[in-house]
């Protein structure tokens, strides 16, 4: 739940910035309203992709390569130019990384850590 509560707030900053203060309540509002909200975000190093996959979408991806896992970390990052989402999981003491395509959905790397 912390996750998706550090995502909702990306999200209302987002929001905010793009409507230059404007939408703070309608964003607000949204965002207490609907967890669903699916994250963009670009940073001034990368260039701007168009997000396929949302974040909720990347976490069934990423539970699908390791069924009955948790999730403990949803970060969006670039790896070698293309726009991935980076999910953390742990099952049985292990540490799973699937890094899923944000444009096609696909598993670019796998890494299982054991702890």
């Amino acid at each position: 739940m912390r996750q998706i509560t550090r995502i909702t707030i990306a999200t209302i900053g987002t929001a905010v910035l793009l409507t230059g203060g404007g939408g703070i309540a309608l964003a607000a509002n949204q965002a207490a309203t609907s967890t669903t909200t699916a994250v963009s975000t670009t940073t001034a190093a990368a260039p701007a992709a168009v997000t396929g996959i949302s974040y909720r979408r990347a976490i069934q991806i990423a539970k699908e390569r390791v069924p009955g896992a948790r999730v403990t970390e949803v970060e969006r990052e670039w790896e070698h130019g293309h726009s991935v989402w980076k999910i953390e999981l742990r099952k049985g003491g292990r540490e799973y990384k699937v890094y899923v395509s944000a444009t096609t959905g696909r598993i670019i790397k796998f890494r299982r850590d054991d702890r």
